[in-house]
């Protein structure tokens, strides 16, 4: 059949709350035009992001039943440990209560002042988390994956010369670890290759460097190779997922992706003593180290996730249902992130809006646009997100590019919602020549896109 249909039938149903365009007026300005700021009650499609708001199975709900809350050795915190290793692979599995906290304890352990982290593309949390140690984040994505338009079906891959360059330059024992995030967020959620993995493990090998793995969508990453990467048609998801985290020596994880859960994530590593370090410094801030900061029924939930992740008839209704809503609104002349990827849609801001320079944030004035169209959210991420200050002027940098990402909460939302959502993003495209810039009235010192507030220019 041509059509592919939602995997699932509809059990339990959230009413979503109608506003008219006059409220959404108000609402965003007492928001200082920053949809974060936003009540979740006055979105009408949320599209804001994909982590902690996919709808559970019924197993994952009867699941959570069983939660064993023993502070310590609860049976949850076996049935959950097993799942991660059967997996992942990885000796040692450390839970937190989501994937920010297992980047702190990694980054704060193993990283500091003067030292160099590359990664295909950093995300706005494991950047932070990076320099807030005083380390540098590198971003070494090959070039296709900053050209919006360019084609490529593995453009999250690394750029193995400039990796090369990097570590020539600065040296392996500036280097703690390697990473690469898989599928790749920050460049339009678009996927690496085994091969790329494989050459990037045989580089970190070869100086003694650690290679870990941002393993929040590995599910869509290994479906994407399945897909796409000659002999791996084959295999199953599950399998081709085992071998990405073979060549990897350890991972972080947020299981409010590709695990289908509302809270948690996991750190993982062969190295019994970096271990040993992460576990006295989780007891210090996050929990004993059979909970780390959850419940036993969030443990039981994301250990049926992950297996629930990596079923193909869910990948393939997943990988439908976004590439449906890229292909449509790219009819249209709105461009976007080509080709579309597993878990959301990028639009370019930067060519929808060529009125609005970098300075004036045209994602920004993108996203509050939506809003204010269609009540729909989505999250800029360009130069509010990404931008940096000049050292010596304080003037801000602008990021390389600028997007906004119209990211699809798991198993949420049906084919009408999307398109709805088409309709409102072709309203905003056809009248995109009377949208105007904005500039920042308040910042914070890190991760400012979630508070800052801005005002029209």
């Amino acid at each position: 059949m041509k059509t592919i249909i939602e995997p699932f039938r509809i059990k339990t149903v959230e009413p979503i709350r109608i506003t008219t365009r006059e409220e959404r007026e108000k609402l965003l300005t007492g928001a200082g035009h920053n949809v974060f700021l936003l009540d979740a009650e006055d979105v009408l499609i949320d599209l804001l992001t994909d982590s902690g708001t996919s709808a559970m199975s019924h197993h994952q709900w009867a699941a959570m039943m069983q939660g064993d809350e023993s502070y310590a050795g609860s049976r949850s915190w076996y049935r959950f440990e097993a799942a991660v290793k059967e997996i992942f692979g990885f000796e040692h599995v450390i839970p937190t209560h989501q994937g920010r906290a297992a980047e702190r304890l990694l980054f704060g352990i193993t990283c500091k002042k003067g030292d160099v982290v590359p990664n295909n593309t950093h995300f706005d949390t494991t950047r932070a988390n990076v320099e807030f140690t005083g380390a540098e984040a590198v971003d070494v994505v090959i070039p296709e994956g900053r050209e919006p338009e360019t084609y490529h079906p593995f453009k999250g891959n690394v750029d193995l010369e400039a990796l090369e360059n990097l570590i020539e330059t600065v040296g392996a024992d500036r280097i703690p670890m390697i990473l690469i995030t898989v599928t790749n967020n920050s460049g339009g959620g678009q996927p690496v290759s085994m091969e790329n993995i494989r050459a990037v493990s045989r580089i970190a090998r070869s100086h003694g460097i650690p290679l870990y793995m941002d393993a929040c969508r590995f599910a869509e990453n290994a479906y994407f190779i399945k897909l796409r990467e000659e002999g791996y048609a084959g295999k199953t998801v599950k399998e081709i997922a085992q071998e990405i985290f073979s060549y990897a020596d350890g991972c972080t994880m947020s299981a409010k992706k590709d695990a289908f859960a509302n809270i948690g994530g996991f750190l993982c590593t062969n190295d019994p003593d970096l271990a040993r370090q992460e576990k006295d410094l989780l007891i210090l801030t996050e929990g004993y180290p059979t909970y780390g900061g959850l419940a036993g029924r969030d443990l039981e939930a994301i250990a049926v996730g992950l297996h629930e992740v990596l079923e193909e008839d869910y990948l393939r209704y997943r990988f439908a249902s976004t590439r449906y809503l890229g292909e449509h609104i790219s009819a249209e002349g709105v461009p976007i992130v080509q080709p579309p990827g597993g878990h959301a849609i990028y639009i370019d801001a930067k060519v929808f809006l060529p009125h609005i320079p970098p300075s004036q944030f045209p994602g920004q004035a993108l996203a509050c646009a939506l809003y204010l169209e269609g009540g729909i959210r989505g999250v800029e991420i360009g130069s509010v997100m990404f931008g940096r200050k000049d050292p010596d002027t304080g003037a801000d940098i602008p990021s390389p590019m600028e997007l906004v990402r119209l990211a699809i909460p798991r198993r949420v939302y049906t084919q009408s919602h999307i398109d709805y959502v088409v309709e409102v993003i072709v309203e905003v495209y056809k009248r995109r020549e009377s949208l105007r810039g904005l500039e920042i009235t308040y910042e914070a010192p890190f991760l400012r896109h979630f508070t800052a507030r801005f005002k029209e220019v």
